[in-house]
């Protein structure tokens, strides 16, 4: 049963507009900042050349893709064509109207979230799983061997991440006993954040999500290299740029779902400000996860498959016997904290200590 009074309708449609108004925004503004940070690490310049520090660059960039031609190739499934970069944008916008940004009540006498649903953990799931039938439909609608061969990649690539994704959701979940965001956060307000009692949890769900997000060094449905351009190779104008703010959406949102299942939300032992802490902690994993595109190379298909088959999945059914063993049992949940300490130092070791590779042969 909900708990939290529900918001009068007319509020929950403000709030669900201001969401697509802010995720819209923040889309826009992040390929600015991405684009600046990449420059940084590159050591050159990014845009600065569109108004004041380049802040008007995502103007121009929108102004642009409004006005390039609109191309439809010949072959392709006119309906499905169009539909394909809409169902992703709509898929994606869903998802992020279940996280909680503040306490109960914190939001001029509202709720801080569109909708607290019993079930969150599902909906999210089932939402983000649903965002793959944009990228096969792009790929299948567009008469095109290479856009068909990047959506089959995103087709056959889901399974391997996303069943370790949705394992390493099962631990929080056990040790919270419940699917809802809001007892997470509030659980995690109590007896502390779910990062030291499932370290294992939150990087496999981390690196997970990164792959759903399709960023580096997951991006192989895009991968240019390979496939010209992906699944979205025949797509211009407006429907391209669609696709890009779903994978910036989708970016965002992943950004927002990791400090909200394993670093407390919107809380902090100190400094009883929550919005700030959210914003924050958001900020923090959109820089991570940028950082590691500008220092990482992408995958082999096969590679992507064999680490989330041989990495991402045992390391997350592992995780989640040993807190079902431990919740079962009724053990000290202290227990947790240790094992997760013990896989935190393991990978340390595995990082710093692992044999270099061996070039074997001679060369010039």
């Amino acid at each position: 049963m909900n708990p939290y009074p529900q918001d009068p309708y007319w509020m929950v449609a403000l709030k669900a507009f201001l969401v697509v108004v802010g995720l819209l925004t923040a889309f826009a503004f992040m390929t600015l900042i991405e684009r600046r940070l990449l420059a940084r690490f590159q050591i050159r310049m990014g845009p600065n050349r569109v108004g004041p520090f380049g802040l008007f660059q995502p103007i121009a960039d929108a102004i642009k893709s409004i006005f390039k031609e609109d191309l439809v190739v010949e072959r392709a499934d006119k309906v499905l064509f169009v539909l394909a970069p809409l169902l992703g944008v709509v898929f994606a916008l869903l998802a992020f109207g279940a996280i909680p940004f503040g306490p109960p009540g914190s939001f001029f006498g509202f709720h801080p979230w569109v909708v607290n649903l019993d079930l969150g953990i599902l909906y999210l799931f089932a939402v983000s799983e649903m965002a793959i039938y944009g990228i096969f439909l792009a790929g299948w609608a567009s008469g095109s061997k290479y856009s068909l061969l990047g959506s089959l990649r995103s087709s056959a690539s889901l399974i391997s991440y996303e069943l370790g994704l949705g394992i390493a959701l099962l631990a929080p979940v056990l040790l919270v006993g419940s699917l809802s965001l809001n007892d997470i956060v509030n659980w995690q307000k109590e007896n502390g954040w779910l990062f030291l009692y499932a370290f294992p949890a939150f990087l496999v769900y981390a690196i997970a999500a990164l792959a759903e997000a399709a960023r580096t060094p997951f991006d192989l449905p895009e991968a240019e290299q390979e496939l010209v351009g992906g699944y979205h190779t025949e797509y211009s104008s407006i429907k391209w740029a669609l696709f890009q703010m779903t994978e910036y959406i989708h970016f965002i949102t992943a950004s927002a779902l990791i400090p909200t299942l394993f670093l407390g939300g919107w809380t902090m032992p100190f400094l009883n400000v929550p919005y700030l802490w959210m914003f924050l902690k958001i900020a923090f994993f959109l820089f991570v996860f940028i950082w590691i595109r500008a220092t990482w190379f992408r995958l082999r298909y096969d590679q992507l498959l064999r680490f989330g088959w041989g990495f991402l999945f045992p390391v997350a059914l592992f995780w989640f016997l040993v807190t079902a063993l431990v919740v079962a049992l009724d053990l000290p949940r202290v227990y947790l904290v240790y094992l997760s300490a013990l896989s935190f130092l393991a990978l340390l070791g595995a990082l710093f200590y692992s044999p270099k590779p061996v070039r074997k042969g001679g060369g010039a």
